[in-house]
């Protein structure tokens, strides 16, 4: 006979001391409680009113257990201002010249476009654009567009370890070198590499106070402990002696390096879109703070690196959880793409729009692909990842394309390609003459280098198709894309956000953002014993009114 065990019986905190008005009187019921956990910016006190708590502004409190003194009410618990800007820690926003401790991701193929980057940065955020993918021309015109539009704000750009390009990453760096980019958001690096540390150390010097000043800041983000070790050291000594030979940097500059480590800030990077190592964030985080502060305490630096969140940050919840785990700041990602500033298409924003949690998949990534490295993608609506799979199982098992069995070549070429191989490879051949001759002349001597390039064109112009919304391709598209996608749109379920053209980066990040604090204060107040009504664990999307309203000071 199944039993259903009943509901223990709840028991009312005791107080804490006496509450004293000044004003208006307290008010009673769980709306009341619900409002005021969101105007994070104003202080109150829960007091027991005598038919249950009540929600009090003002006035003033006294702890002790003493009878409460006429014209009191029993104090229960007291909640301090939460405002979103006190999330995270103060050092991030100082540093970077922030007013919350948000970041947009840098995206690749621009998908992080200069319009994100220009809605976060004016909203006091930080953006990244997404510079990966794109040729350095492109970069400059990017570089020429945002110079110009957020003189004096805050902003970055990406740089992407490139291990089957290094000119290109060489090429990049040097660029932002030349036009003083003073901020990247490093990604997907393997190993160090001499372009980033040359970024990293070049313009080194003392201040008059004798402090080592880095002007290149660099913000790493990375999913194992062993690649956030390699950032939260200093620059490995192999390539200062290297740069310091070819007369690219100082002596003082290679003798300052050792003072400073290679990232100012480290950002774990749990199951995002892209490339990811699918790691939970409850696990990744606490290990990567363990692991700074062992580096702080083994080189001293002058200011602790600082360690973010990425991955699954799409919820208010989930945003307070990152916060809760000792973020310093969160980064977004999937569901900036959803959003109408990205550099999508409408097509593949639809299709973002109805995606649930479970319809993401990995597939082989086109940047490293012979390394068999996999990027997390879109599965609903594309036929990308089984067709990228299937390349990369043609790459392992033949040696040339010439060796692939003719029914297979023909449905290859048909399916995917949809041209002769050969003809994709002379397109190809002329790309890498412009970009990277050395590829061309490899390929020529090596078969099945030949072939990957190839199969990466497939790879390379899929996100491409995507971003332009090319209709005939639509089966082709690959979106990167995480969890995080489906979890924003359960969220967003019935609310104005639902709708597509609603989706825009600032509201979507307040909202985030103060959900976070207003969860937060949630969770303080039953620390102090208090229950709550199921509405205080919920923060359902808000407009632009509701959020000023939840804004303003007490």
């Amino acid at each position: 006979m199944n039993q259903t065990a009943p509901t223990p019986p709840h028991h009312a905190p005791a107080a804490i001391g006496a509450w004293r008005p000044t004003g208006a009187p307290p008010t009673a019921g769980p709306a009341a409680l619900v409002a005021a956990l969101r105007r994070v910016r104003a202080p109150f006190y829960l007091v027991d009113a005598g038919g249950g708590p009540a929600v009090g502004y003002g006035g003033g409190a006294t702890l002790g257990d003493a009878a409460p003194a006429p014209g009191t009410f029993p104090l229960l618990a007291y909640v301090p201002a939460c405002p979103p800007e006190a999330l995270g820690d103060p050092a991030f926003a100082a540093t970077h010249g922030l007013r919350y401790p948000y970041v947009t991701g840098s995206m690749a193929n621009a998908i992080a476009s200069a319009e994100i980057v220009e809605a976060a940065a004016r909203a006091g955020m930080l953006g990244f654009f997404g510079a990966a993918g794109l040729a350095p021309a492109r970069v400059e015109a990017a570089i020429d567009r945002l110079a110009t539009s957020l003189p004096g704000l805050p902003y970055g750009f990406n740089l992407i370890h490139s291990p089957n390009e290094p000119k290109l990453e060489a090429e990049v760096v040097e660029l932002y070198l030349r036009r003083g980019i003073k901020l990247v958001e490093a990604s997907a690096y393997l190993d160090l590499t001499l372009p980033i540390v040359r970024y990293r150390v070049s313009g080194l010097r003392r201040d008059a106070d004798g402090r080592v000043v880095a002007p290149n800041r660099v913000i790493a983000k990375v999913s194992r402990v062993e690649l956030a070790q390699k950032f939260l050291a200093p620059p490995p000594e192999r390539f200062l002696r290297e740069l310091l030979a070819a007369g690219t940097i100082s002596a003082e500059q290679a003798e300052l390096a050792a003072r400073i480590p290679m990232a100012d800030d480290v950002t774990g990077e749990a199951d995002s879109g892209g490339h990811t190592d699918n790691r939970p964030l409850v696990c990744m985080l606490p290990a990567f703070l363990a692991l700074r502060d062992r580096m702080q305490a083994q080189y001293g630096y002058a200011q602790a690196p600082r360690i973010g969140a990425a991955g699954g940050i799409a919820t208010p919840g989930g945003t307070a959880a990152a916060f809760a785990l000792g973020a310093a700041y969160v980064v977004t990602g999937s569901i900036n793409q959803a959003c109408a500033e990205s550099g999508s298409s409408d097509l593949v924003r639809d299709q973002l729009a109805q995606a649930g949690q479970a319809d993401t998949i990995m597939a082989p990534a086109a940047d490293m692909f012979e390394m068999g490295v996999k990027v997390q993608v879109l599965k609903r609506g594309t036929m990308f990842a089984m067709r990228a799979a299937k390349l990369y199982e043609l790459y392992r098992t033949y040696e040339s394309l010439e060796a692939i069995p003719a029914p297979e070549k023909a449905a290859l070429e048909r399916d995917l390609l949809r041209a002769p191989a050969e003809e994709i490879w002379r397109s190809t051949r002329e790309f890498f003459l412009t970009r990277d001759p050395a590829q061309v002349t490899r390929a020529e001597a090596e078969p099945r280098h030949k072939m990957a390039l190839v199969f990466r064109w497939y790879l390379g112009l899929s996100s491409r198709w995507a971003n332009a919304g090319e209709p005939t391709r639509r089966l082709d598209y690959q979106v990167w894309c995480g969890p995080a996608m489906g979890a924003f749109n359960e969220w967003a379920a019935g609310s104005f956000l639902a709708a597509r053209p609603e989706r825009r980066i600032v509201p979507v990040a307040l909202n985030l953002l103060v959900g976070a604090a207003a969860l937060t204060r949630a969770r303080l107040l039953r620390t102090q014993g208090i229950h709550l009504p199921p509405e205080a664990d919920q923060f359902p999307p808000q407009r632009a009114p509701e959020l000023d309203a939840f804004l303003r000071p007490a």
